[in-house]
């Protein structure tokens, strides 16, 4: 086989269809398109979101309202029975480690720990925020926590 012997499968391919090139062909005259009104004329036809003249669903929907606040902080949760399950006794929980365990998706991103299932393990915990109860949970356990400082990044053009 060589390539000037390939060719579509039968049925794959359609015929273009020609219009406006004789009344003999079928697609003459008016080429398909009836005969006057919007629809015939080129450029014609109705916008998408047109409902024959009742109030769209776009105009009926509230438009957004608000604002998006530029310096939210919008932490990453870790929980207690996660680090139980990834971490061995004694090991150093920063978010390079939360990272490398496939619990954080960006290094950069801030961490909060909450207290969701038990731990017995003495993590020392490097994270930016922790929950009232994780943080007694990690200390009864023997560990200990550092908060790291997280800062938004304050160097954005003003709007």
């Amino acid at each position: 086989m060589k390539l000037h012997d390939l060719r579509p499968d039968e049925g794959a391919t359609k015929k273009r269809k020609r219009v406006g090139r004789g009344t003999g062909s079928g697609k003459g005259k008016t080429s398909g398109r009836g005969t006057k009104g919007q629809n015939s004329r080129s450029g014609g036809g109705v916008h998408l979101t047109f409902e024959g003249g009742q109030l769209r669903l776009v105009k009926r929907l509230p438009k957004m309202r608000g604002f998006n606040n530029r310096f939210k902080v919008t932490y990453i949760p870790v929980n207690l029975d996660q680090l139980a399950e990834r971490f061995g006794s004694d090991a150093e929980v920063s978010p390079e480690a939360l990272n490398a365990a496939g619990l954080l998706g960006n290094v950069t991103d801030p961490v909060v720990v909450l207290a969701r299932g038990d731990i017995d393990k003495a993590l020392k915990l490097k994270v930016h925020r922790i929950s009232k109860r994780a943080q007694e949970k990690i200390e009864a356990a023997g560990g200990s926590v550092e908060l790291l400082p997280y800062e938004v990044n304050k160097n954005l053009p003003r709007s």
